[in-house]
C-alpha cells in the first residue's frame, strides 16, 4: 500500500542574500543525509551567473565532488533536443552533442551551462528525460530522496515581476523571477506537496508555515541509510506537464541561521 502522506526531514536555513536560494537548498540536502557543512562555504565555491544565481546542474557538480550519487530529470529543450534521450545514446555520445551544439550557436549562456553539464556528466551525473507527472514526484519522494529544484517564486508567491540589478517590484516593467526551493513531501487526498523554501533574510515575502499546524502531515521520517543521493528536476524551457487539476503546495520556512552558518 502506497502512503497517503509523506514527509522527509528537511530543515532549511534562511538564505543571507537574494541570490543564494541555490546553495542554500543543496546545503539542506547535505544536512538530510547526515553532512555537516558551513552554509557559507558552499555559497563561497558556488559557482554564480553575471545576473546573479546559479545553474542547477553547478550545485549537481557541487554534490558529485563530494561523493553524492545525482541525478537530473531535465526538460531545459534549450540545452538539450529530446532525441539526445533515445536508447543507445551514451553520456559519451551526448558531451559530443552538447560540444558540437555549443560551437555551432555560439550563445553566451548556452556555453555556460554546457561547461556545467559537460563536467556533470565527467563526474558521472545522471541526465535523464521522462514526463514530468505527480507519480514521477511521489516515486522520487517515497525512496526518501528530497528533490531540488527551480520554480518561479513570481507565481508562487503571487508577488510583482521584478527589474533592474536590485530586483525591484515592477509590475509593468519587470520580469519573472526564479527560486530554488526542496520538495519534501506530498498529501495526495488534499494534492499538495511539501515546499521547503530558503526565504531570505531581507526577504519581501514572508510565508506562514501552515504545514506545523496540519494534523493531516505526518511527522518528519527518519533519513534513509543509503548512498548520498542529490535528485534535481531541472523543469526549465518546455516543460510539460500533466493537464489535469494543478496540484496545491503547502510551504515551511527557513530556520534562522546559526552564528557558524550550520
Amino acid at each position: 500500500m502506497l502512503p497517503v502522506t509523506l514527509r522527509l526531514p528537511v530543515t532549511m536555513l534562511a538564505q543571507p542574500d537574494g541570490t543564494s536560494c541555490g546553495p542554500t537548498c543543496l546545503h539542506a540536502i547535505y544536512r538530510y543525509w547526515g553532512r555537516r557543512e558551513s552554509l557559507r562555504k558552499i555559497i563561497a565555491r558556488a559557482r554564480r551567473l553575471e545576473h546573479g544565481g546559479t545553474y542547477a546542474v553547478f550545485l549537481a557538480c557541487d554534490a558529485l565532488r563530494k561523493g553524492f550519487d545525482a541525478t537530473i530529470y531535465t526538460y531545459n529543450l534549450t540545452v538539450f533536443d529530446p532525441t539526445w534521450f533515445r536508447p543507445g545514446v551514451d553520456a559519451v555520445e551526448l558531451a559530443d552533442r552538447l560540444r558540437r551544439q555549443r560551437d555551432r550557436k555560439r550563445d553566451a549562456q548556452l556555453e555556460r551551462a554546457t561547461e556545467g553539464y559537460l563536467e556533470f556528466l565527467t563526474l558521472g551525473g545522471r541526465l535523464r528525460l521522462v514526463d514530468l507527472t505527480r507519480a514521477l514526484v511521489r516515486a522520487i519522494l517515497r525512496r526518501r530522496l528530497p528533490i531540488l529544484t527551480g520554480l518561479s517564486s513570481t507565481f508562487l508567491y503571487r508577488s510583482a515581476r521584478e527589474y533592474g540589478p536590485h530586483d525591484t517590484p515592477d509590475d509593468i516593467r519587470g520580469n519573472p523571477a526564479g527560486h530554488f526551493v526542496v520538495l519534501a513531501g506530498y498529501d495526495r487526498r488534499a494534492r499538495s506537496v511539501l515546499v521547503v523554501v530558503a526565504s531570505a533574510v531581507l526577504s519581501r515575502i514572508t510565508i506562514s508555515a501552515a504545514a506545523t499546524a496540519n494534523p493531516r502531515i505526518p511527522a518528519p521520517m527518519k533519513a534513509p541509510r543509503q548512498p548520498h543521493k542529490l535528485c534535481i528536476i531541472s523543469s526549465v524551457g518546455g516543460a510539460t506537464a500533466e493537464p489535469s487539476r494543478p496540484a496545491k503546495v503547502w510551504t515551511e520556512n527557513a530556520w534562522p541561521m546559526r552564528s557558524d552558518g550550520t
